[in-house]
C-alpha cells in the first residue's frame, strides 16, 4: 500500500529537474558523446502508472521497458546506454545494449549507480545525474572511442516520463 501511495502522489519529475536543469543535462550528454561513439539517454519518472503498479513492475523491469520505448537499442554498434531514475522508488537503473555486455562488467555500472545515488541523497539531483553521465561516457570512451564519423544517433534531451 505504501508503494501505491508513493507512486500515485509522487511530485512531478519536473520539480526535481526543471527546464534549465534538463538543458544542462542535455549539454553534458552531448559533451560526453563527443568523446565516444556510444549513445547516452537519461530518463526520469516520478512514479509508475497504475497499470504498472498493479502488475508489480520493478524499477529494473520498467527501465527495460523505457529502454525499448525510447529505442536506445537503435544504434549502429548496439552501444546505447539508458540512465533511468524512478523517483517514487528511489531507484537508479542503467540498461546497456548488447554491444557493451562483454566490455563493461556489472560492477562498473553499479559503481555509477552508487555515485548517482550518493549525489541524490545529498540533495544535488542535477549534479548527481551529470556526474553519472560523465562516468558512463568515460566507460563508453574506453570501449568505443570517438571515430571520424561520431554520429549522434539518439536525441540528447532528457526524457520526463
Amino acid at each position: 500500500m505504501n508503494r501505491w501511495l508513493r507512486h500515485l502522489f509522487a511530485p512531478p519529475a519536473a520539480r526535481r529537474f526543471p527546464a534549465d536543469s534538463l538543458e544542462r543535462i542535455a549539454a553534458a550528454i552531448a559533451e560526453g558523446e563527443r568523446r565516444h561513439d556510444g549513445e547516452v539517454v537519461f530518463a526520469v519518472e516520478a512514479g509508475l502508472p497504475p497499470g504498472e503498479l498493479w502488475r508489480g513492475c520493478t524499477p529494473r523491469e520498467r527501465a527495460h521497458e523505457v529502454f525499448a520505448r525510447l529505442r536506445v537499442w537503435d544504434t549502429r554498434d548496439s552501444n546505447g546506454v539508458l540512465l533511468y531514475l524512478l523517483l517514487a522508488d528511489h531507484a537508479i537503473e542503467i540498461v546497456a545494449d548488447r554491444g557493451l555486455h562483454d566490455r563493461v562488467v556489472a560492477q562498473e555500472w553499479e559503481a555509477v549507480c552508487e555515485a548517482v545515488e550518493a549525489g541524490l541523497r545529498a540533495g544535488a539531483a542535477e549534479a548527481a545525474v551529470i556526474d553519472g553521465i560523465h562516468r558512463i561516457s568515460t566507460l563508453l570512451a574506453a570501449h568505443y572511442p570517438a571515430g571520424a564519423e561520431n554520429r549522434d544517433e539518439l536525441p540528447d534531451r532528457p526524457v520526463l516520463l
